[in-house]
């Protein structure tokens, strides 16, 4: 799909298959285009090329059918000022079609689920922001449907919060396929089955999470921070072992590499360090990221 504002292109030519039943993660930074895709794929915006299929077939996500298939919840919290927790979701419940009963029946379902029962009379719109959020989940849940958006659904949550959401979104894997946007990258590993990473509107990778930072290499991640601007003069005199991975990085005043002899190449980083008069401000061994692998690719952080 292609979407443009003017003369700026939101989302560059991007094709995505995800399959049913999988927690979907959809990862990058703010601005990447992530928003206007999910809004393309629930027809809420019209591409400028390309198709959306469910099942294979290409379907219009705007049309009564579609809808019925898909549920959203959007980053901005949309509640109804004058509604309590119960009504809101009785009536959006109505709104895509269920009788008065299962609405009713959903209701309790949703608000038990999510922690809301004791909150059930009080309006929406008095909660913390926390539980607005598992509200506003909920409602998307309503109807239950095949298909699932959730655009940054930790936004803004308490660590108790956090988890709820969490273990909810791992007990509809199989039953629904979620798709999850976020630039947390830590929460995308710990939900999603696949990810994919895209930047500028263009999809960087998509594969499951240990296959994507295996992209990187095998072993375990060496950072290494000067006191002072590393330059891309220092590369040429770093150690076989670092150069010859091609896996090494250069960010800010961080140089990274990963290398299963991460242990042994140690005292020859620390000697490269010192021959070019350079001073160590820190030195970390750890796991690889999903971030890191974003990095590798853009050369700068998720978060930028």
């Amino acid at each position: 799909m292609t979407k443009r504002f003017g003369d700026l292109t939101a989302v560059d030519d991007l094709s995505l298959e995800v399959r049913r039943g999988e927690i979907f993660g959809f990862l990058g930074p703010n601005g990447a285009g992530k928003t206007t895709t999910i809004k393309m794929m629930c027809g809420l915006l019209r591409p400028d090329g390309g198709t959306v299929e469910i099942d294979g077939r290409g379907i219009d996500p705007g049309s009564p059918a579609a809808r019925r298939l898909i549920g959203l919840a959007p980053q901005s919290i949309v509640l109804w000022e004058s509604l309590t927790c119960r009504e809101q979701i009785e009536f959006m419940g109505r709104i895509y079609g269920l009788n008065a009963p299962r609405a009713r029946r959903r209701g309790r379902e949703l608000l038990e689920a999510f922690g809301l029962e004791d909150k059930r009379d009080k309006l929406g719109k008095t909660l913390s922001g926390g539980m607005q959020r598992r509200l506003n989940i909920a409602l998307a849940l309503v109807h239950e449907p095949e298909l699932l958006f959730l655009d940054e659904p930790q936004a803004g949550l308490d660590p108790q919060s956090r988890l709820l959401v969490r273990d909810l979104i791992h007990s509809l894997a199989g039953r629904a396929t979620v798709i999850l946007t976020t630039h947390d990258m830590e929460e995308a590993e710990k939900l999603s089955d696949r990810v994919c990473i895209i930047d500028h509107g263009r999809l960087l990778v998509l594969d499951t999470v240990a296959g994507i930072k295996n992209r990187l290499g095998q072993g375990d991640l060496v950072e290494v921070e000067i006191d002072g601007d590393i330059g891309v003069e220092l590369l040429p005199h770093l150690p076989p072992a670092w150069s010859e991975s091609r896996r090494v990085n250069v960010y800010g005043r961080t140089l990274s590499l990963v290398s299963d002899e991460s242990v042994s190449i140690l005292p020859e980083i620390l000697q490269v360090i010192e021959s070019r008069g350079l001073r160590l401000a820190s030195l970390r061994l750890r796991q690889k990221t999903l971030e890191d692998v974003f990095i590798h690719l853009t050369g700068r952080g998720l978060r930028e």
